[in-house]
């Protein structure tokens, strides 16, 4: 490797120290149907956040509340304390396109019709309201 891309590379090391985030790959449900769940948390505090996704209706909502969760855990773990009341919020929550996987569906008349099961991507980024 040269030495400009390991300088690079140390520099974007040395900026995910800073971030707290969390990453949750390959979920077996379409991005559209994870954006909907997604933008209902966007901004908010991480407590009422997780209240919220506790009460929804939708499917999407448990997988978000677990990617909230260890999101506020790795804050947790990197500041050596524990978070307060209204102190973390989401300061950045976006879905991503995973795979999609392609099948076919016998139709009449010997066609075969696509189905295409999609997956994404959601990452998460938990911080408090002064450095955002």
């Amino acid at each position: 490797m040269g030495a400009r891309k390991r300088l690079a590379a140390e520099k974007r090391k040395e900026a995910l120290k800073t971030q707290y985030f969390a990453i949750l790959r390959n979920i077996p449900s379409s991005p559209r149907k994870m954006r909907y769940v997604v933008d209902l948390v966007r901004g908010m505090e991480v407590n009422r956040a997780l209240a919220t996704l506790r009460f929804s209706k939708k499917a999407a909502s448990v997988d978000v509340e677990k990617l909230l969760r260890s999101a506020i855990a790795n804050w947790e773990q990197k500041n050596n304390r524990k978070a307060e009341d209204g102190e973390l919020y989401i300061t950045k929550i976006f879905v991503d396109e995973g795979a999609t996987l392609k099948r076919m569906r016998p139709a009449p008349q010997g066609r075969g019709y696509r189905i295409r099961k999609r997956s994404n991507h959601v990452t998460l980024h938990v911080g408090t309201k002064t450095n955002d």
